[in-house]
């Protein structure tokens, strides 16, 4: 680690590795600092005995030409179109997701898929006779798909994902989540194939042939030709004078080290900067960032002798009696994810930290996966060859009702720091698909080399070029 640089990059996932190629392309000298001992954050693959699988299945999927042209350029050859296949596990039944309406009134059967249409109409005219403010999760799902569909799938899965009643999340999350979406979207894009803008419906995505960390990979290697990437490596205390941050303390093992930058790129959780601050950010700030919290995750994998055990890309549990709410089979977006006649199934388990299902041991995990996996039809016991568990902590933001003032006093707080950059999905407490995590760090980028200063303010309320 150099001691002192022209950018100290907090936090080596995508917006991070991003932002560090672009300086580095510019020539200027950037130092990237990772806590886990990979890069990539959420946008990495795990590798073991030539089983590969990335943390939860990531497809990438953009209307941004820049963001795309740039993933084509770094990865070439290497990126393959997948077909979109998944399907959600509903109370015993099998249904298509997106939403097939002929599949779904024999999985449902007439009388729930009648509830559902009624259901649906009823809240469209509600939505024109009376108007009201969305601030939940709830509101948001049962205005744009009716009660009996929120009862049905939403609530079990949303409380299962965040942990939290459904009235306790923000219906902003719900909005930008799935942009655009209502059950008559969803019927309409079943009935008419002519392609659609909305990412959540698209049938089709690119996938790079040996996981999606093949991005972060491309991307180290380009800045170490010039620039250090240190892993392993957490921030500890971010010293400044009220104006500036003057120096970045970091701890390696049993080490610390104090390093400088000219400028300050920090795309590690929201939270930890503030907590960082020496001196203290002040009480009011502070507090605001005791009430923002982070979801945890726990990917387990299971390896398997067999060729293939699904047909999907995702399947969605909502059901509790399961423990994982997600899984999917790399092999079913690139064969070169396991060896030749074998294939692994990877599960999502959503936590908190200090719960049961983060601190149980590696052998009860995949234990209690495979049995799961087994009860379920997708595999037998004899079949599972090996497994890995993978923590991961404050994978994605949670979006409690109230969020966005608490975060937006913390980012106001912090842009008095005249070289210090947030961007990113941790950084900037957003939620960010893959492409928008890009294109944040280009952004972010552009804003330091002084070619888009005014991007900065649309930069700190989670805007993307």
């Amino acid at each position: 680690m150099r001691s002192e640089t022209d950018c100290l990059i907090l936090g080596g996932g995508l917006a991070g590795l991003v932002a560090g190629w672009a300086l580095t392309q510019a020539c200027r000298r950037v130092q990237v600092l990772e806590s886990a001992e990979a890069v990539g954050g959420l946008a990495r693959t795990v590798a073991r005995d030539g089983f590969r699988f990335d943390l939860g299945g990531h497809r990438f999927f953009t209307h941004d030409a820049r963001v795309e042209g740039f993933v084509r350029e770094l990865l070439g050859d290497e990126l393959v179109t997948v077909p979109r296949a998944s399907r959600i596990y509903l109370r015993g039944k099998w249904i298509e997701y997106p939403l097939r309406p002929l599949g779904a009134l024999a999985g449902l059967g007439p009388r729930a898929s009648a509830q559902i249409l009624l259901g649906y109409a009823r809240a469209s005219l509600a939505r024109r006779l009376r108007p009201a403010p969305l601030v939940s999760l709830e509101d948001w799902v049962v205005a744009h798909f009716g009660r009996p569909l929120f009862e049905l799938y939403f609530r079990d899965y949303s409380e299962k994902v965040w942990g939290i009643g459904c009235r306790d999340i923000s219906a902003e999350w719900m909005a930008q989540r799935v942009q655009g979406l209502s059950l008559g979207a969803a019927i309409r894009h079943a009935f008419v194939k002519r392609g659609t803008t909305l990412p959540t419906l698209v049938d089709r995505f690119l996938y790079p042939r040996l996981g999606i960390g093949s991005i972060a990979e491309r991307l180290r290697a380009a800045i170490e030709r010039s620039s250090p990437i240190a892993t392993g490596t957490r921030v500890v205390r971010m010293r400044h004078d009220g104006r500036r941050i003057e120096s970045v303390a970091v701890r390696r093992g049993d080490q610390e080290r104090e390093l400088r930058g000219e400028t300050i790129l920090s795309t590690i959780p929201l939270t930890q900067v503030i907590q960082a601050l020496s001196p203290h950010a002040p009480v009011d700030v502070r507090a605001a960032a005791a009430q923002l919290r982070y979801r945890d995750l726990v990917i387990v994998a299971v390896m398997l002798r067999r060729e293939r055990a699904t047909d999907q890309t995702w399947i969605y549990f909502p059901g509790k009696d399961i423990p994982f709410g997600r899984l999917h089979e790399p092999t079913n977006w690139s064969a070169a994810m396991a060896p030749p006649g074998c294939t692994l199934l990877v599960t999502e388990r959503f936590c908190f930290r200090g719960d049961a299902a983060w601190n149980a041991s590696d052998p009860e995990l995949i234990d209690a996966t495979v049995r799961h996996l087994k009860k379920l039809g997708f595999i037998r016991r004899h079949e599972a060859c090996d497994g890995m568990v993978v923590r991961i902590p404050a994978a994605y933001p949670l979006f409690e009702v109230g969020y966005q003032e608490r975060s937006r006093i913390l980012c106001n707080y912090l842009a008095r720091f005249d070289n210090l950059q947030l961007a990113g999905r941790g950084g900037l407490f957003q939620y960010y698909n893959m492409d928008q995590a890009i294109a944040s760090g280009l952004a972010a980028a552009e804003v330091l080399l002084g070619r888009g200063t005014e991007m900065r303010a649309a930069v700190a309320a989670g805007g993307v070029p």
